[in-house]
């Protein structure tokens, strides 16, 4: 009889332990201790760093010692205090807003042609023509731009040739050349991003918008892109967060003169020494960052109900 009724309790249960019971609870135990070799490598790998990196941004500078020591938010009124910073951080912004902008607008469609490309290996070969990009470094494909869009490079020699220009127009270090770059950069995460999710919408959401009067560009605003704003606003992010950390593409392509936040903290730790300023920078850089990632993911969830 007590056969039969553990039987019966396990097949009620689908073969699991019943909730409460000594064998599920020993289960979670074990999942938890697996979770731990993961969190031992976050602990060291970037809380540990970042509480270092925070640590240094309040000791004090002094360039004929190593050492830092003492305690001081002098760094944080430096950076705060003068316009030069405050611009460079809001020209940080504008440039990671506009990239993210700008791939938002062209990788929406090319993601979605892509994923209602019938042909398996003619979406393969889009697929990987998409990501081709990024098996190049960062410095290599900024060299490859600096090429294009030198003075006397392939695009002012190409229009000096047709007659459009009559002397070279300045583009390379410019703000607009490290737009252009960045976008090359960040394009093909955004397009990757977003095809998976329209792919798996598919077609029923937007034959059925169709089927009641709905236009086909009505069907994809009004059906398909609010059902695809999850994956666009992990396109967004991925983005945004990379524009604001771009460190190759400024310095390559902006040129000394076009200043952005991820160079500045290179030159005050390498070239000038001032590790606390650095750190300083960095962790505004950071906390600028993840600010708006979590005020953006807010909106969405408050508009949208999603993340």
């Amino acid at each position: 009889m007590s056969a039969l009724a553990i039987t019966g309790e396990d097949s009620l249960t689908g073969g699991q332990p019943a909730p409460g019971c000594p064998g599920r609870r020993r289960r979670r135990s074990t999942a938890g201790w697996l979770l731990f070799p993961s969190l031992t490598l976050v602990l060291a790998g970037l809380i540990l760093p970042l509480a270092l990196m925070a640590r240094t941004s309040v000791a004090h500078f002094d360039a004929a010692s190593p050492d830092l020591a003492g305690f001081t938010l002098d760094n944080y009124v430096r950076f705060f205090g003068e316009p030069f910073y405050l611009m460079i951080l809001a020209r940080t912004l504008v440039v990671a807003l506009s990239c993210t902008a700008i791939c938002l607008v062209l990788g929406v469609p090319a993601a979605f042609v892509i994923s209602r490309v019938e042909s398996r290996a003619l979406k393969t070969v889009l697929i990987l023509a998409t990501i081709i990009p990024l098996l190049m470094g960062n410095a290599v494909r900024a060299a490859g731009w600096m090429v294009l869009l030198a003075d006397k490079g392939l695009i002012n020699s190409a229009l000096l040739s047709a007659g459009l220009i009559a002397e070279p127009v300045r583009i390379l270090y410019t703000g607009s050349a490290v737009v252009i770059g960045l976008i090359a950069v960040l394009l093909p995460f955004m397009v990757i991003s977003l095809e998976s999710v329209f792919e798996n919408i598919g077609t029923a959401y937007e034959e059925a918008a169709q089927t009641m009067g709905a236009p086909p560009w009505t069907a994809f605003f009004r059906v398909t892109l609010p059902l695809a704003m999850p994956g666009i606003f992990s396109g967004c992010l991925l983005c945004f967060v990379l524009a604001m950390n771009a460190y190759a593409t400024p310095v390559l392509i902006g040129g000394p003169s076009f200043q952005m936040m991820a160079p500045k903290v290179f030159e005050q730790a390498i070239k000038v020494y001032n590790w606390p300023f650095a750190a300083t920078i960095a962790l505004v850089l950071m906390a600028v960052t993840l600010a708006l990632s979590v005020a953006s993911s807010l909106a969405l969830q408050k508009r949208y109900g999603v993340l």
